[in-house]
């Protein structure tokens, strides 16, 4: 067996235990790991390693994040929200509205970011209402996880595909295959969480109070921020439609563009970029440098050759990525389906397929999405709340089946 695939078997394990003795991991240490071990034992060179590092990727996260993180600090996102939900009055309308809400703002904001901002959020809802946290928490997790599905920029599985997939219109495309039964999704979800929690359903009428804004200037650049990011993506649908190879307006310019007034105007700059997720900058570069050294060890190709699996089956591509999500999550499972599907000239509507799978394979288990594990960490680590892996599982196993019954019937029609 070749090392990097022995590098990337201890690499799984590691991901799926995440601790060793006493010592705890996070996931970024891990696959930093597994790319210092390929680089040192000669398995991929120095500048193959550089060159496999995706800039586009790198520099859209650092775009988006800059943006997540001023929306935090500024408490503006926070507003937004309380004036949202201030129109639910009752427990059924709150969920449909976390549904939704935050299920729309995912698949322009990135998943992960909403995770950040929406745990302090629905959590004081809870609070202030007297509602199931574990209620509303599995609400976000879920909304984030199906509505990110949807859109290129929605996770960063979505954005790995759109960039590297040969998508030629990926807005158009991703909205094509995957608006409808996303909506069916969500409402779904809510059918089921009403299911599970039919008593906490029977709250009276609620009463909201809204957030004030600690940042007033940070705000207004954020407003500005979001607006860029609605008008850009307009213009990126619109040259894809186009179909004119000269304009290429890459996702990429969308996240520094958007993250430009923040950067040049506001004098807490050096904060925001102080807290913005670097850890999963670094997970992503040590990420691309691992997959490449498997990549070109050839043991999967060799595999999928001997057993003659058809890889771009629609079936196929989903049951391989809800399984192997949940052991490598669904980002670098992304980054290793990928290559065979272009290897075996799959089309826009599989790589679309790989997208959906891999994404959805989030509701299934904790460890399935890294967005879930910053709801639950977050929520741990500053309101003493959490969910167990038992809680997410047994709403999220039935959950899953239902999203991916659902995807796979409309690609059976599309």
């Amino acid at each position: 067996m070749h090392l990097s695939i022995i590098i990337l078997s201890f690499v799984f394990i590691l991901i799926a235990v995440r601790q060793i003795g006493s010592i705890r991991l996070q996931i970024w240490q891990i696959m930093l790991f597994g790319a210092i071990a390929v680089l040192i034992t000669g398995q991929i060179t120095p500048s193959d390693a550089v060159k496999s590092i995706n800039i586009d990727v790198i520099l859209f996260l650092f775009g988006m994040f800059v943006v997540g993180e001023a929306l935090h600090e500024s408490g503006y996102l926070s507003h937004i929200l309380y004036k949202f939900f201030k129109k639910a009055k009752s427990v059924d309308s709150l969920i449909l509205y976390i549904l939704f809400g935050m299920g729309i703002a995912s698949a322009l904001l990135m998943n992960d970011t909403l995770a950040i901002i929406g745990t302090p959020a629905v959590l004081l809802l809870a609070r202030k209402h007297n509602i199931s946290a574990k209620l509303l928490l599995l609400t976000l997790a879920f909304s984030i996880t199906i509505g990110s599905v949807m859109s290129p920029i929605g996770n960063p599985q979505n954005l790995l595909i759109a960039v590297d997939g040969n998508i030629k219109n990926p807005f158009i495309a991703f909205l094509k295959y995957l608006l409808l039964p996303t909506g069916v999704n969500l409402f779904l979800t809510f059918v089921l969480l009403k299911f599970f929690f039919h008593e906490h359903f029977k709250n009276g009428s609620l009463k909201h109070s809204q957030e004030p804004i600690r940042d007033a200037m940070l705000a207004r650049l954020c407003r500005i921020s979001l607006i860029l990011i609605l008008i850009l993506i307009g213009i990126k649908a619109v040259m894809s439609i186009s179909q004119n190879p000269e304009l290429d307006f890459r996702l990429t310019y969308i996240a520094l563009i958007a993250a430009f007034p923040i950067l040049a105007f506001s004098n807490r700059r050096t904060k925001i970029i102080k807290n913005i997720d670097r850890h999963t900058l670094i997970f992503f570069a040590a990420m691309f440098v691992l997959m490449q050294a498997v990549w070109d060890s050839g043991f999967f190709q060799g595999i999928m050759a001997g057993l003659n699996i058809n890889v771009t089956a629609i079936s196929m591509i989903f049951g391989v990525s809800v399984t192997l999500s949940q052991f490598i999550s669904n980002v670098p499972l992304a980054a290793l389906y990928m290559p065979m599907l272009i290897h075996a000239g799959a089309s826009t509507k599989e790589m679309i397929a790989l997208a959906a799978g891999s994404t959805i394979a989030g509701n299934l288990f904790i460890l399935g999405a890294a967005s879930n594990v910053i709801i639950i960490q977050n929520a741990e680590k500053r309101h003493q709340e959490t969910l167990t892996f038992l809680e997410f599982a047994k709403v999220g196993v039935p959950l899953t089946i239902i999203n991916l019954l659902v995807y796979w019937l409309f690609f059976l029609i599309i």
